[in-house]
């Protein structure tokens, strides 16, 4: 389904972040990026939406070719939904606003200055419903709670109806309880719908009770890859480097609540009140 060819990262400061890497994801799996923090998972999941360009290499969807070829782009970020550490939402929309903007892609950017179509108001609120927050629709995202805020995230990201849902960290900034909820929620609704997912973790439990498959990352490159149930104490000692890491990986996300954005960004223009009316 999508396949990285000697890809590597360099940022501008001269920070090599991803080393040459060749990797393959087929489709229906659920694949966790499991790595300590900086160990340069958010950057492969970066190159696989085409937010960051590899350096050397090229990233090629199975019917795309290089995904940053022409017109390919557009089609496959359309096409890959990503939920961030930080939910990204906007903070004065409500949760059916948000969801919403998982439509944008499907429409020229002057659609964005009207109301959005009846069927996409109908797949916001469906999308909203099999997260739990149907009856939130309404209300403001930095007026919910972090797990609400992130399952408006996956509620945005099942808007799309994506081929492939991203997940890069996704459960970091919520509590262990919350955290396992939102995560096997996730899980849960890629298997019910047949959606591959690629989602970076630090936590050794989690990936081991969701995963299929394991790619283990450290200091840019990929040191194990293989089913959940071959990944050994051996392993973790080489994606984490010692024990104490290694402990730290094992617990549970700690408790916290993440920040919404104030504003939309430069490419939303959505009018919350007549959108808030119609539905």
């Amino acid at each position: 389904m999508l396949q990285l060819e000697g890809v590597s990262v360099t940022y501008p400061n001269g920070v090599r972040a991803l080393s040459r890497t060749d990797l393959g994801f087929a489709a229906s799996q659920f694949v966790v990026l499991l790595g300590p923090s900086g160990a340069g998972k958010s950057t492969l999941l970066r190159c696989l939406n085409g937010l960051v360009p590899p350096s050397e290499g090229r990233v090629c969807a199975d019917d795309l070719g290089d995904i940053h070829g022409p017109r390919a782009l557009r089609t496959h970020r359309r096409r890959t939904a990503m939920v961030f550490q930080h939910h990204q939402l906007i903070g004065r929309l409500s949760a059916l606003g948000n969801t919403l903007t998982g439509r944008l892609g499907y429409h020229p950017s002057w659609r964005t200055l009207f109301p959005l179509p009846r069927a996409d108001r109908l797949l916001a609120l469906e999308c909203l419903d099999r997260v739990g927050l149907a009856e939130r629709a309404l209300t403001r995202c930095d007026n919910l709670s972090g797990g609400q805020q992130q399952r408006v995230g996956i509620a945005r990201a099942l808007a799309q109806q994506p081929a492939l849902i991203l997940a890069d960290e996704p459960v970091a900034s919520l509590d262990p309880a919350t955290a396992r909820h939102v995560l096997g929620l996730l899980h849960e609704i890629c298997k019910a719908d047949g959606i591959p997912a690629i989602v970076s973790l630090h936590q050794v439990n989690y990936a081991r009770e969701f995963a299929d498959r394991i790619v283990g990352v450290a200091d840019g490159g990929i040191v194990f890859d293989g089913p959940t149930a071959e990944l050994g104490e051996e392993h973790l000692a080489q994606i984490y480097g010692s024990p104490a890491a290694m402990a730290r990986g094992a617990r549970p996300a700690s408790e916290g609540r993440a920040k919404v954005s104030a504003g939309p960004p430069s490419e939303v223009a959505l009018s919350e009140t007549p959108m808030s009316k119609t539905a």
